[in-house]
């Protein structure tokens, strides 16, 4: 993920656009130009200007990951022995490569990182555990905490 140093000024047409397309990720250019109300090449042109500054970050689709395979979701707070760059620099470098990571957060408080691995059942999430996990360098502790059912679940950034 990259990091962002500066806040980008967005206008109006900008806030709109960045709306509907967290709304409506597929939506045509020119479905797009007629709901904000520009002509579809300069719609165009903020689209590819809000991509190039970082803004959008990217189109994906949003997948269910029960009807997947992938039912069981874990929140894992990760504490590492000492905070020194080598350890987490090595870390992160590790986690980048582990699929079932779908995030990855540096934090402070009790823990130094709290992930959210996604995993078929308990057994893929003790192998998960067992042969990436644990095998890492400079990790302290691990915790895990089970979703049981998700009340809310969001990727859209308010824009304002």
């Amino acid at each position: 993920m990259k990091e962002t140093t500066k806040e980008i000024t967005l206008d109006r047409h900008d806030q709109r656009i960045l709306t509907l397309l967290q709304q409506q990720g597929r939506i045509t250019n020119n479905e797009l130009a007629e709901q904000i109300g520009l002509s579809p090449a300069a719609c165009w042109r903020r689209v590819k200007a809000l991509e190039e500054s970082g803004v959008i970050r990217r189109f994906a689709a949003l997948v269910e990951p029960s009807l997947v395979g992938q039912p069981l979701s874990a929140l894992v707070m990760v504490t590492l022995v000492r905070h020194h760059i080598d350890n987490t620099v090595e870390f992160e470098k590790r986690i980048l490569q582990y699929p079932e990571v779908l995030q990855c957060y540096a934090t402070t408080g009790n823990a130094d990182f709290v992930l959210r691995v996604v995993i078929e059942d308990m057994a893929a999430y003790d192998r998960f555990l067992n042969e990436k996990l644990f095998t890492l360098d400079g990790i302290s502790q691990v915790s895990s905490n089970f979703v049981l059912r998700n009340i809310k679940e969001e990727t859209a950034i308010p824009i304002r």
